[in-house]
């Protein structure tokens, strides 16, 4: 009995103490879990990071809607103004969209595959106007071909009708093409750069010759990389205001992103911010559908599988040094000779006076620094710069290693929605911001220009930082955790450390953007908070040409340094 009751007890007290086991464990994985959250702090982090993604992009976009909605601005939709100008700035974007996008595909082409010389000088030339701030570039183009620019005096003293007056809707066109064909060569340059090269070499073996290999085997893959340049440039372009402004309202060209400013400074309309709001309205609907377009395009693209070897350059023969000298010419001709004009008009006392040495001064330099409002606005870009590019290099940061290092259903949803401003015109994200800024007690306040900085350029951090740590393995995170580090600890000792230099590349890249910007600071203008660019703008507009050419010259000039110095940090 004794031994059937020990043989009986035995398994009772087996099966009491594995279930306390099982409870322990279970137990040990909740305080676990409890204690993961509560001691590493991913959670919270993650929270933190919602809510200042959702406070600078969710709430604006909310606010416009809603006000586009219930505000009563779309009966002046149909007005023939707004109706004109839609009809405007639709053209003007389309079609400055597809010459960039021949313009660009075809320098991309000629400068990767075939073996035109100075390839590599030239492609750094092609790209630098997207260096230069639009309505910088506008100036310097005004120099040269403005009614009073010398050539055109020059032709008319010898024709009797000047060459060509940049203002106008055409000169819009003309400066925006020229502003957006780097964006549409940089994306075709980078799908030449992924297409095997054993197609052209199997269709050179089949006995076509290079240049139909070229055309008929290359250029069709193409065909995807140029309809997202498109979009791109076309979305860009749609709410341009500084080309518009400095070369369409001389001419009377009048698009939506000038009628918004006539609308919001002159009270022309009873409700200007109802009227605006739905402007911007008709402007993000229009910008997201070509985003999705985009997107369901790219979802029926066909990969192709890596290059087995460097692309055969196709030989221009007898043509190469022809081919060169024109590619150099045409790029030298939009690049140098824009920046060759504005410094003489820099130099120059006032338009149309000849360039000699007796007429050589500094007085415009003295001028432009010495206008009114100039050092306020130099002060207030530089303070707003560089809390921009902080406040966005540690958002990008953080938001960057989140999405990339961490698993969680909300990664694609939070990068999505810190990308978005992208695909949003300037116009709408100044509009949004003009909505919330009475609520929050933000109006008439330079912090209001800081909000509107921080939703358009926090993509510029974010994709900094999510490009360069998607292609790094995780093996040293995983050593920190075999180790006894956190989560937390893991990420900030490891993957925050790598990707500091790119945060550090984003943020300087933002702070050059922001202390040039235009559309979003003269949208967002209030009493004592111009910036350089809208200082730029108003000396423009006044009629100082010489002062605003000077200003700009400086403005050009450490743009292009600054920027020259970030593509160098990555390194």
């Amino acid at each position: 009995m004794a031994s059937s009751s020990n043989t009986l007890s035995r398994p009772l007290a087996g099966s009491t103490d594995h279930g306390r086991a099982r409870g322990t464990g279970r137990d040990r994985t909740t305080d676990a879990a409890r204690s993961r959250f509560s001691l590493d702090g991913l959670g919270a982090v993650r929270i933190a990071l919602w809510c200042a993604v959702a406070a600078l992009i969710l709430v604006p976009i909310i606010a416009i809607v809603v006000l586009a909605a219930t505000g009563g601005g779309w009966t002046a939709l149909g007005d023939p103004d707004v109706l004109g100008a839609a009809g405007n700035s639709l053209v003007s974007a389309a079609v400055s969209a597809v010459l960039a996008v021949v313009i660009g595909s075809a320098l991309a082409v000629l400068l990767e595959r075939t073996d035109l010389p100075g390839r590599r000088a030239l492609r750094l030339l092609a790209l630098s106007p997207m260096l230069m701030p639009p309505f910088v570039g506008a100036i310097a183009w005004l120099s040269l071909l403005g009614p009073s620019a010398a050539v055109n005096t020059f032709w008319t003293q010898r024709f009797g009708a000047p060459l060509w007056n940049l203002y106008g809707g055409d000169g819009v066109i003309f400066l925006l093409t020229l502003h957006s064909y780097p964006i549409a060569m940089m994306i075709v340059t980078a799908a030449l750069r992924r297409i095997p090269a054993d197609l052209e070499q199997a269709a050179r073996i089949s006995g076509s010759s290079a240049p139909r290999a070229l055309w008929e085997v290359t250029t069709p893959l193409l065909r995807p990389a140029m309809l997202s340049s498109f979009t791109l440039i076309a979305v860009s372009n749609l709410a341009d205001f500084g080309i518009p402004s400095i070369i369409g309202l001389p001419e009377r060209y009048v698009t939506l992103s000038t009628l918004v400013y006539r609308y919001l400074q002159s009270g022309t309309v009873d409700d200007p911010l109802a009227v605006v709001s739905a402007i911007g309205f008709v402007l993000l609907v229009i910008a997201l559908l070509g985003v999705v377009v985009d997107l369901l395009r790219t979802r029926t693209r066909v990969e192709l599988d890596a290059q087995a070897g460097a692309p055969a350059r196709l030989p221009l023969g007898r043509a190469r040094v022809p081919v060169g000298a024109l590619t150099a010419i045409a790029v030298l001709a939009v690049t140098v000779l824009p920046l060759i004009t504005l410094a003489i008009q820099s130099l120059l006392p006032a338009p149309g006076v000849p360039l000699t040495l007796e007429t050589v001064t500094l007085a415009s330099f003295e001028r432009a620094l010495s206008a009114s409002g100039t050092l306020t606005g130099i002060g207030n870009s530089l303070m707003l710069a560089t809390l921009a590019a902080i406040i966005c290099g540690v958002l990008g940061l953080g938001i960057g290693t989140f999405v990339t290092r961490t698993r969680a259903r909300s990664n694609p949803a939070l990068l999505g929605l810190s990308l978005l401003p992208q695909a949003i015109p300037g116009l709408v994200i100044a509009v949004a911001w003009l909505v919330i800024a009475p609520k929050i007690g933000l109006s008439n306040t330079p912090w209001l220009i800081l909000c509107a900085y921080l939703t358009s350029f926090l993509a510029l951090v974010v994709q900094s930082v999510h490009a360069p740590l998607s292609a790094t393995p995780t093996t040293a995170e995983e050593a920190a955790r075999i180790s006894g580090a956190t989560r937390l600890r893991a990420l900030w000792d490891i993957s925050c450390r790598m990707a500091v230099p790119a945060a550090i590349s984003g943020a300087v890249l933002v702070g050059l953007t922001a202390v040039r910007e235009l559309t979003l600071s003269v949208l967002l203008l209030s009493p004592g908070s111009q910036t350089l660019g809208v200082v730029i703008f108003n000396l423009q507009q006044a009629g100082a040409y010489n002062a605003s050419s000077a200003l700009s010259l400086i403005v050009a000039l450490v743009g292009l340094a600054g920027l020259g110095l970030t593509a160098r940090t990555p390194r």
